[in-house]
Order: structure tokens, then C-alpha cells, then sequence
């Protein structure tokens, strides 16, 4: 169990799903005629494990529908820079630019958007947004009893942590292991809510993101400990000038800062989690059932998945008929712009909005 009463909302980071199940289920499991399907596979069983820990009313899969948005770019070339691709195997971007994706996992997501569908599990993503962003606009509008729980392997949604809105990470790369604002100042020995701070301070080199020169996890915790804030401690950088002094910051460490003056103003928009994305009104009550049993049925069969299948229909099944009903007439009224609907913004069932499969 969850450890708080069900019904609330399961937002699935569903790009850093499947790659951590590509990568982490043996390739050895394949389809009947020898297409790997370990992606699909690993995302199902995830989903239905977390349904039945932590029993929602509502569920969604979100998507990026820009891997390297434009705006983030704009601000810090290097963002993701590295994962360009030379060629055109991939997945789009900003500008046209590639994603690297090994041509085994590139098959598999359309089976992904095909699966996820036949269950009824609403499919969201935004144009010229990363499902992380899709996440903290959804996390932010939910309304309903149960908190929102977020299924992802990234730390970088950390920063979406808030005790008081219900708001935790059930983080992959632990086994799933909950990460609250207790969690955060534990790992970081920083205050709860300034994830995206220290990510910017500290730097990420798996997102392009090269932090302050000589300000490592240590410092960043430090200085974020001693002003609370990340903007606060540019205000006192900025007050006393390029030569001054800041009390409580060693002179290198104050050089250092003032000379990452301009990365630091482009970071923090690079960093920060979007939370008010235009999307449309979400059909995201879980479902008790698949809504085309006959289509789940013959995909299980085609991809050698159904096995995998059944499992999630399980957990439809047990935590849907507990509390799905009630919790879906609270999820409409939870998202801007009233009712739960179906084709509508970036809610994508079966061909994605303004394209391929998302």
C-alpha cells in the first residue's frame, strides 16, 4: 500500500520508463516473430505493480512530444546537446534535431501508444514540451483526494516534491523507492523544495547542464542552506558587485558565482519544470477494465505480451473497481477547463495530436 489513502492521481514519466525497462529487461524477450518487445514488457509490468502499491483513481501516461524543446535551447545550447544523433534514427526534436534511440527500442513505441490505449489509459503529451512538463502542469492542477504520485527514473522532477500539495516522486532507480521533502533534504542536505536549485548549481551532465565551475554538491548545498534560495543568493551576488564580498561565501566560491552570472540566469529556465502547459481536459480516471479487451487480447498474442497484459489487467481490475468511479468524477473537475474530455489539446488516444504516435 501507499502509505496514505488511495484514489489520487499515478502521472507515469513514461520516456524514462521504457528506457529504463529497454536497458534493464533481458533483449531475449521477443515477440513470436523475433521483434524485441522487453520495453513493452517492462513498462506493463511497472504499471501494474505501482497501480496495486499505490491504488489510484486516476492515471496517466505521459509523453514528450519535444525531447530538446526550443525555449530550453534558446536559453543553454548545450542543453541535451549530446544526445544529437548523426543521422536520422531517432526521435524529433527542436529544430530537427535527433534523439539517439537504438532502432530496437524505436520499434517498440508504437506498440507502447497501441497497448496503452486499448486499456483506456489516457496518453498525454504537449507540442513543444518533455513529458516532465506535462507532469508538473498535471500534478499542479489535480484537485482530488490521494495526492498525485509520480513514476519516474529522473531526479530532475524532485523539484515537484510538496508535502502540503501531496505531491511525491516514486523514484525508479530505487525500485520505486518514495521520495517526499524529507526524502530530498536526506539525499542533498538541502530545504525540501529547492531541488531544482541545486540541480542548477551543481550541474548535470546527463542534460547538457554544466553547473558552476568548482561549486559541487557540498557547495551548492552550502550556499542554498545559508540564503534558502537560489535567487536569493544571486541577489546578494548581484549587491555586491563584481569585486565585492558576501558574508558566509569564501571569495573563490563568490568569484566563482559571479563569473557564472549569465549561466545561472539561463539555467534556472532551463531547469524549472513548466506547470501550466496548455493541455486540454484529461480522461484520466482509471479504468476497472481495458476498454477494448478484444484489441488488448490480440496485441498480447501478436507481441508474445500477454502475460504481461493480464498482469496490468489484474490490477485494473482489483484497484479500478475500488476506487476508479469515485475518483474520476474528482479528476474532471481537477483539470482546467472542467469535465474530463477525449481528443482534446494534448490528450492523445490512439494517432497523437498534429502527428505520429506519441
Amino acid at each position: 500500500m501507499s502509505g496514505r489513502g488511495g484514489g489520487g492521481l499515478l502521472l507515469a514519466d513514461t520516456p524514462s520508463l521504457y528506457f529504463r525497462s529497454f536497458y534493464g529487461v533481458p533483449r531475449s524477450v521477443r515477440a513470436p516473430d523475433g521483434m524485441p518487445v522487453n520495453a513493452v514488457r517492462g513498462l506493463l509490468d511497472v504499471l501494474a505493480r505501482q497501480i496495486l502499491e499505490v491504488r489510484p483513481g486516476a492515471v496517466v501516461a505521459c509523453f514528450d512530444a519535444d525531447w530538446r524543446p526550443a525555449f530550453r535551447v534558446a536559453l543553454l545550447a548545450s542543453y541535451k546537446a549530446h544526445r544529437v544523433a548523426g543521422g536520422d534514427a531517432g526521435v524529433a526534436g527542436s529544430g530537427g534535431a535527433v534523439e539517439v534511440v537504438e532502432e530496437d527500442l524505436q520499434r517498440q513505441l508504437p506498440v507502447i501508444d497501441a497497448v496503452l490505449d486499448a486499456f483506456g489509459i489516457a496518453r498525454v503529451r504537449a507540442a513543444g514540451f518533455e513529458a516532465d512538463d506535462v507532469i508538473g502542469t498535471l500534478a499542479t492542477r489535480f484537485r482530488g483526494s490521494g495526492g498525485v504520485d509520480v513514476l519516474t527514473g529522473d531526479r530532475d522532477l524532485f523539484q515537484l516534491v510538496d508535502d502540503a500539495a501531496g505531491v511525491r516522486v516514486r523514484y525508479a532507480v530505487e525500485r520505486f523507492a518514495v521520495v517526499d521533502e524529507a526524502s530530498v533534504s536526506a539525499r542533498y542536505d538541502i530545504p525540501g523544495r529547492v531541488y531544482a536549485d541545486f540541480a542548477v548549481l551543481r550541474g548535470d551532465p546527463s542534460d547538457g547542464l554544466p553547473g558552476v565551475a568548482g561549486v559541487g554538491a557540498k557547495t551548492a548545498s552550502a550556499l542554498l542552506n545559508r540564503f534558502g534560495s537560489l535567487a536569493a543568493v544571486r541577489a546578494a551576488v548581484a549587491a555586491a558587485g563584481p569585486t565585492g564580498s558576501v558574508d558566509g561565501v569564501s571569495g573563490a566560491v563568490f568569484r566563482r558565482l559571479v563569473g557564472a552570472r549569465e549561466y545561472l540566469a539561463a539555467a534556472v529556465g532551463v531547469v524549472a519544470v513548466v506547470r501550466d502547459v496548455p493541455i486540454g481536459p484529461v480522461a484520466w480516471a482509471l479504468p476497472a477494465a481495458a476498454v477494448d479487451a478484444a484489441e488488448v487480447a490480440r496485441l498480447g498474442a501478436r507481441y508474445g505480451i500477454s502475460s504481461a497484459c493480464g498482469r496490468l489487467t489484474a490490477a485494473l481490475a482489483e484497484v479500478g473497481a475500488e476506487v476508479g468511479a469515485e475518483v474520476g468524477a474528482e479528476a474532471g473537475g481537477g483539470v482546467a477547463g472542467g469535465v474530463a474530455g477525449g481528443d482534446v489539446g494534448g490528450v492523445v488516444r490512439g494517432a497523437a495530436a498534429g502527428g505520429a504516435p506519441g
